[in-house]
């Protein structure tokens, strides 16, 4: 069990974790209903407190813990912005958007528990954070296809 392993795992997660927060900012912003941007905006504060808990974690392994999202990250909102303009920001093209970033998050959340190595308490934090992420991805999957 090394400590390296767990902060290496918990510190890319933690900052899949923050793109998708800015992502559920983005589309909370970006909605044209009361209802999906309060909804978004709810997301983005589970998804904050995750990370706060992955954080919490990596420093009590003594290690740095990731404090920003990917570089990615940027580029994939960017790409959102330029979709969102040719499609004029409708709500349904930003949950489509936002389920597919779920689908992203949740593969990670997915293959980190797949990790052998990581320490019991790590994959604790790693388990804690999917239920969340599970949650967020059935909601959007459901709201996908309930709007299709």
């Amino acid at each position: 069990m090394s400590n390296t392993t767990d902060v290496t795992v918990l510190n890319s997660l933690i900052k899949t974790t923050l793109d998708s927060m800015k992502g559920y900012e983005e589309a909370a912003k970006d909605a044209e209903s009361t209802q999906f941007a309060t909804m978004f905006a709810d997301f983005a504060r589970d998804r904050s407190a995750v990370a706060m808990k992955l954080q919490a974690q990596v420093r009590t392994l003594g290690g740095e813990p990731e404090m920003d999202s990917s570089l990615l990250a940027a580029a994939h909102r960017s790409f959102m912005d330029l979709k969102q303009a040719i499609t004029g920001k409708d709500d349904k093209a930003i949950i489509e958007e936002v389920e597919r970033g779920e689908d992203v998050i949740k593969a990670k959340y997915e293959a980190a528990m797949q990790e052998a190595d990581l320490s019991p308490a790590t994959l604790a934090a790693v388990k804690d954070g999917f239920a969340s992420v599970k949650e967020g991805h059935d909601k959007m999957s459901a709201l996908k296809h309930s709007i299709g």
